[in-house]
């Protein structure tokens, strides 16, 4: 497919452009780069919209799906560019949503499809794909902290520190998506519950077992923070501890469903 082929070797060069442009030091010259970045995240949804969309109906397969949240991801992060150095997470995001493309290109994925979705279902499926997005990043923002906080900690400095925003920035842009980030998990499981009478279904009943577990982490995280002042080590732990849990709810599930046991 051209278009995931493009969305591939735009996000690679981005992620070259970049790496080259902190190299050099300085200021950056971001209007090219966001030029190049912009057409990788376009390539990328539209690439993910005909993965999704099929003559069958929508397909909920394992990296269909992946895809729409890798590109959700990444159009978040452009979106918050205005915030200090936050783009320079694309270092990462960049490569690995190549790979994810890569992957939904060359492997035979079990197509699992919808004809008809309801306003329901697609207001749940988008909620979802919102909190886990914003949950994948905030995943992202802890690891990052918590390398920041090892450096310091063994006065390892260096352009690394020129790279990330301070520990005091990305400890705050990390609440941030946790607290958004909970707040449409909340909702994908509300809507989950009220509107699916199947919601604790045999197929379904890991998925939901381990989302309401990593619910429970995120709930008692954030209020952690809001009643006891949590921050660095342990903010990074209770983030993946619940992102962890999260990513076996919805990937270990769907894997097993998808991979093993459909072989």
């Amino acid at each position: 497919m051209f278009t995931a082929t493009a969305s591939i070797a735009l996000y690679l060069i981005s992620s070259f452009y970049l790496a080259l442009q902190l190299s050099k030091g300085g200021a950056q010259r971001t209007t090219v780069f966001f030029l190049i970045a912009t057409l990788a995240i376009a390539a990328n949804g539209y690439a993910s919209f005909q993965w999704l969309i099929t003559d069958q109906g929508i397909n909920f397969g394992l990296l269909p799906m992946t895809t729409v949240i890798a590109f959700t991801v990444n159009f978040i992060v452009l979106g918050s560019r205005h915030r200090k150095q936050l783009q320079n997470l694309f270092l990462v995001l960049f490569p690995l949503s190549a790979l994810i493309i890569f992957l939904a290109m060359t492997a035979k994925d079990a197509e699992i499809t919808s004809s008809e979705v309801s306003i329901q279902m697609g207001f749940h499926v988008l909620t979802s794909i919102l909190s886990y997005s914003l949950l994948t990043l905030a995943a992202f923002q802890a690891l990052f902290l918590s390398l920041q906080e090892w450096r310091l900690r063994h006065k390892h400095f260096g352009i690394f520190s020129q790279i990330f925003p301070s520990i005091q920035t990305m400890e705050s842009l990390l609440f941030e998506a946790l607290w958004v980030g909970f707040g449409l998990l909340t909702l994908s499981l509300a809507t989950g519950l009220i509107f699916f009478e199947d919601f604790f279904a045999q197929h379904l009943a890991h998925k939901t077992f381990f989302s309401i577990f990593s619910w429970i982490f995120f709930a008692i995280l954030l209020w952690g923070r809001h009643t006891q002042g949590w921050r660095g080590k342990t903010a990074v732990r209770w983030t993946l501890s619940g992102f962890i849990t999260l990513a076996v709810a919805y990937w270990g599930t769907k894997f097993v469903l998808e991979v093993l046991l459909s072989s």
